[in-house]
């Protein structure tokens, strides 16, 4: 293979894509719509607020109605001495979105039965913002029934609040703080991204070649190139055009993320009020706050601390390998479907044996973050044809150095091999016409010298 040839090739395939105005449209509108998304999302949690209830509440227990107290979004009002089956026929009439049944306290489970009837549903929020003050007034009764003195504080005194501290230790002896959490979200967003780059750019070569062979472009190249120069050129080409994409979609989003953000005000989020959020969700704003106070001992400080101490070099120097080789290895065999088949259409029948070990691929690597080193993992971080997503998804937890090894050495052997395959292939498939290919078709092309 002429490496000067396949350069042109890479060059002409490389500048061909990014000049495309779908090429331009996507770069500029990807970033766009994912920071309209970003900052939509946290536009809601800022402003999204339910629209005031007025509940009537009728209390036949007698405990409930003392945590029944108004919040921004729920107006209760008590009745007495009205049956509630009069109220559910005349909640329109008497102003009432809705109606709260306590029904009589049961002596011996020390419970009440609740009930809460309404013309329409309501919103989870607001039922479990019912549900949590009722609760909590069965507990209370449940702890005065005790009559033991003092017998509410002697609980929250003894209620723990324990942070457990993960540490990794080296070959040193040295202690790194760790925490899983940060190691989960690590593992899934790279086995996401990398899922996503092959799955898009394998099927993005695949269309490059059947847009040239039914075009019958494809006849005049290969009178001037060799059909594997030019297979591995637009492999290469279209790899350049997806890191410049995915470079550009980083920078621009990130960019329009913070703009917008600043804009907007997102600081807003970090400053609610404990007891506001308390009263909303229905419980103590004494817990919540104890809650957040515990969240921030050491909450961001452990995610950066934690961040900090990954190993980052190897980190990106692996996923390189494993994204540079997963690509060629799925691209390859993409490019000979695509010289196959003469329109799209007629890809679904030889494409499937491809799209399942990569969904596979897929499934492990979402489960890889809970169980990095089950059989499962294991396995699918060994098989070439998942080792690029799977393995991606473990290294954030650490992979021994002889799996790696073995992991990459069968990578490699198998791009090798596979694409040698799919470049006799191609070299017969790109100039057949007419004919609508099969398996056995592939087979055959595959042993012809």
């Amino acid at each position: 293979m002429n490496w000067r040839t396949t350069g042109i090739i890479i060059s002409r395939e490389y500048l061909n894509k990014v000049k495309k105005k779908s090429f331009i449209w996507t770069t500029l509108l990807v970033p766009i719509l994912v920071a309209g998304l970003t900052i939509g999302l946290m536009a809601v949690m800022m402003n999204t607020k339910e629209k005031v209830k007025n509940i009537a509440v009728v209390d036949e227990s007698g405990i409930v109605v003392p945590y029944m107290t108004d919040s921004e979004t729920i107006h209760y009002q008590v009745l007495e001495g009205i049956p509630v089956d009069s109220v559910k026929v005349r909640l329109a009439d008497m102003g009432f979105d809705g109606v709260l049944s306590i029904g009589a306290l049961d002596e011996a489970e020390k419970t009440v039965p609740a009930d809460l009837f309404s013309p329409k549903p309501f919103g989870m929020e607001l039922v479990d913002n019912i549900n949590a003050r009722i609760n909590r007034a069965v507990e209370d009764y449940r702890i005065a029934s005790y009559n033991i003195e003092g017998l509410d504080q002697i609980l929250k005194d003894v209620k723990a609040n324990v942070r457990l501290h993960s540490y990794t230790i080296s070959d040193s002896g040295e202690e790194k703080v760790s925490e899983a959490g940060v190691y989960s979200i690590l593992s899934m967003v790279l086995g996401i991204f990398l899922f996503m780059f092959i799955t898009l750019f394998g099927s993005m070569v695949m269309s490059s070649v059947i847009e040239e062979k039914s075009s019958r472009v494809v006849e005049v190249l290969v009178s001037s190139v060799k059909a594997t120069e030019l297979m591995f050129g637009k492999i290469i080409g279209i790899a350049l055009v997806a890191l410049t994409q995915f470079l550009l979609w980083i920078v621009l989003s990130v960019a329009i993320i913070s703009i917008g953000g600043a804009a907007i005000g997102f600081d807003k989020l970090a400053g609610g009020n404990p007891t506001e959020m308390a009263s909303t969700m229905g419980v103590d704003a004494e817990q919540l706050e104890a809650a957040a106070q515990a969240a921030d001992e050491g909450g961001i400080a452990t995610v950066l601390t934690t961040l900090t101490n990954l190993p980052w070099g190897q980190l990106i120097g692996l996923f390189l390998v494993y994204f540079i080789f997963g690509y060629l290895l799925y691209a390859s065999m993409f490019a000979a479907i695509g010289s196959a088949v003469e329109n799209e259409g007629d890809t679904q029948q030889l494409q499937l044996p491809l799209t399942i070990p990569l969904m596979l691929a897929y499934i492990i690597a979402l489960y890889a973050f809970r169980a990095p080193d089950s059989s499962i993992a294991f396995w699918g971080s060994i098989i070439p044809f998942t080792s690029p997503i799977v393995m991606i998804s473990r290294l954030p937890f650490g992979v021994p150095a002889w799996e790696l090894i073995l992991s990459i050495v069968l990578l490699i052997g198998t791009f090798v091999l596979l694409a040698w395959a799919s470049a006799k292939i191609y070299k017969v498939g790109i100039l057949m016409f007419g004919k609508k290919s099969t398996w056995k078709d592939l087979w055959k092309w595959f042993k012809q010298k």
